[in-house]
């Protein structure tokens, strides 16, 4: 609350944070968390399976729609937004958000700087936030495969019993 008795407005209208949020962890929730506390109104991001299959390399383990739905319950998003192109300022088009939120590890890479550029022909502000070191899906999934273990190969007996 502003000495008025109203609320603190915020320093951004609509915030935009875009990921996979594949395996959805903690350093997911903490950036909705820090995205949310910046701006009156968070959209967020969930890229489709064919975008991050296409940034990634590999597709999500968790599909698009229960993606959608995880991220859109959690109670610092007031929408979710599919995101189906590469060009973030063709998503902003649609959006209109004021400001897009990133971990840092974008910050000072050419993809980082790409952005900033893109966005401030558009006055719309990068905001960093910092990267759960610790806590990544891409980490989680390799831990997933190691505890699976390497996949049999085509013909290849497994040692079940039938």
């Amino acid at each position: 609350m502003s000495d008025t008795g109203a609320p603190a407005r915020r320093p951004y209208r609509v915030g935009y944070a875009p990921g996979a949020y594949d395996l959805f962890h903690i350093g997911h929730l903490n950036i909705l968390r820090h995205a949310r506390s910046q701006c009156d109104y968070l959209v967020a991001g969930v890229v489709s399976d064919e975008m991050a299959e296409l940034a990634k390399g590999r597709r999500p383990m968790i599909p698009l729609v229960e993606r959608l739905e995880i991220v859109r319950s959690v109670k610092y998003v007031d929408a979710a937004f599919v995101e189906t192109v590469p060009d973030k300022v063709e998503t902003w088009k649609q959006v209109r958000f004021d400001v897009i939120f990133k971990g840092d590890d974008w910050r000072g890479t050419p993809k980082g700087d790409k952005l900033e550029k893109d966005f401030a022909a558009h006055g719309v502000d990068v905001v960093y936030f910092p990267y759960t070191v610790h806590t990544s899906s891409t980490q989680l999934r390799r831990a997933l495969d190691a505890l699976a273990g390497p996949a049999p190969a085509p013909g290849q007996v497994t040692g079940e019993r039938r």
